[in-house]
């Protein structure tokens, strides 16, 4: 094999996806590819600019005059449009609570997903989303589907939050993240759903780094192209 693997994992909010793949890519040298940050760039930058998130051919517009990078800086991801780092405010409740809004949109989907297959063209990159393995890589080497109950997912993110200082309240999280999941899996264009080659784990009882090791193993039972 030539060509190194791409990796694709795929759940719902709040499943742990982007440290897991942050961590795997690290560990194997692959690229890691933030779907999610992209998403939620755009609708940082939708809010910025009042536009509606249920106006697709206004979001469309703005996602035209928007340059997205993800940029490794000292094994940090960041986020930059437009050549500004946002790699914090795209993690504010706004942005969360908006975001799904805004991926739904098909013309929107189209425009990132050839963003996202022209970054893992030449293999070696670990890609994490809502639907990497049914939509964006359908042909990616190994497919997991990162899950976790509802409950815990809001934990999660409640802890999170508190650890950094930030107000959080875990019942609104709770409703915030089975919202989330209700849209992302009944939206009409590529929505949340396990491909049906996807090896599924779930999280709920496992700590990030049994995880890592759990899909490090497939990677070698699976004897796939790392190097």
């Amino acid at each position: 094999m030539n060509k190194r693997i791409n990796i694709a994992i795929d759940g719902p909010a709040g499943a742990g996806k982007s440290t897991v793949a942050k961590m795997v890519a690290e560990e194997i040298s692959f690229i890691y590819v933030d779907t999610g940050a992209m998403y939620r760039a755009l609708t940082w930058y939708a809010l910025q600019n009042d536009c509606n998130v249920d106006d697709e051919p206004g979001l469309v517009n703005l996602l035209k005059k928007t340059d997205i990078q993800l940029i490794n800086q000292g094994g940090v991801l960041h986020i930059y449009l437009n050549k500004q780092d946002v790699t914090e405010e795209i993690r504010s409740s706004e942005v969360t609570g908006q975001v799904s809004y805004v991926a739904k949109h098909g013309e929107i989907r189209k425009e990132m997903v050839a963003k996202q297959q022209q970054l893992a063209l030449a293999g070696g990159t670990v890609m994490d989303g809502r639907d990497i393995g049914t939509a964006v890589l359908p042909h990616a080497e190994l497919k997991i589907f990162l899950t976790a109950t509802v409950e815990e997912r809001a934990t999660r993110r409640h802890e999170e939050l508190v650890s950094k200082g930030i107000k959080s309240d875990y019942l609104s999280l709770k409703k915030q993240i089975a919202q989330r999941d209700k849209l992302d899996s009944e939206r009409e264009v590529a929505p949340l759903k396990k491909a049906s080659d996807a090896i599924e784990i779930d999280s709920t009882s496992m700590t990030i780094n049994e995880v890592v090791e759990a899909i490090n193993a497939l990677i070698d039972k699976g004897d796939y192209n790392v190097e």
